[in-house]
């Protein structure tokens, strides 16, 4: 995708809709930190040799692109919305609790009881997996810009602009004064529409 979060949810099953998929709930499985991408994938490996398919959802890691700006370059890194937490959307059984538990690099789940685990609300499931309006689907970018900053546009309309920072927001914009026919004109731009001078 451009310019949005990417969130990482392959299917374990076939193409087959399961019999149990109206059955289905979202779930958080806590894993060792650094190791989400290898339990999804073990995770799925299990599922396959345990012919527990029917029983099993997506197997999703929330990750999220990132913009940062260093040395005059812009790079794009991929970075993990919830570090050490996989979501599952399964069946709860006592077999397929059991594998998901006995999965390793996997040390529980998230809510509920240690022997009954609680689902996600459809709401809460929507927002984590970046499926709905508002959802975790949004690019962000880190770069420290500071008021009174000398910055260059480098994307959209006022593209080889040079200006002024004159205010910074949390939400990735920046209001900055550009001079237009010999103007200080002030335009809202995003964090990666403009780079550092110097």
């Amino acid at each position: 995708m451009v310019d949005s979060n990417e969130v990482t949810s392959e299917e374990t099953t076939s193409e087959e809709v399961s019999a149990y998929a109206a059955d289905m709930k979202w779930y958080i499985a806590k894993a060792l930190t650094g190791q989400e991408g290898k339990v999804q994938k073990t995770l799925r490996e299990r599922i396959v040799n345990h012919k527990l398919g029917e029983y099993f959802g997506e197997i999703v890691v929330p990750e999220e692109k990132v913009t940062t700006h260093a040395g005059g370059k812009k790079r794009t890194i991929t970075k993990k919305l919830f570090p050490g937490y996989v979501l599952i959307n399964m069946v709860m059984n006592d077999k397929t609790w059991h594998l998901v538990k006995d999965t390793d690099k996997i040390t529980g789940f998230v809510g509920g009881t240690a022997d009954k685990p609680a689902p996600l609300s459809a709401e809460e499931a929507a927002y984590m997996t970046g499926k709905s309006e508002g959802g975790v689907k949004k690019t962000r970018t880190s770069v420290n810009f500071a008021e009174g900053e000398q910055v260059k546009v480098i994307e959209g309309p006022f593209a080889s602009f040079v200006g002024t920072v004159e205010a910074v927001n949390e939400k990735g914009k920046l209001k900055v004064n550009v001079s237009i026919f010999g103007r200080p004109t002030p335009v809202e731009l995003d964090y990666s529409q403009v780079e550092k001078i110097g």
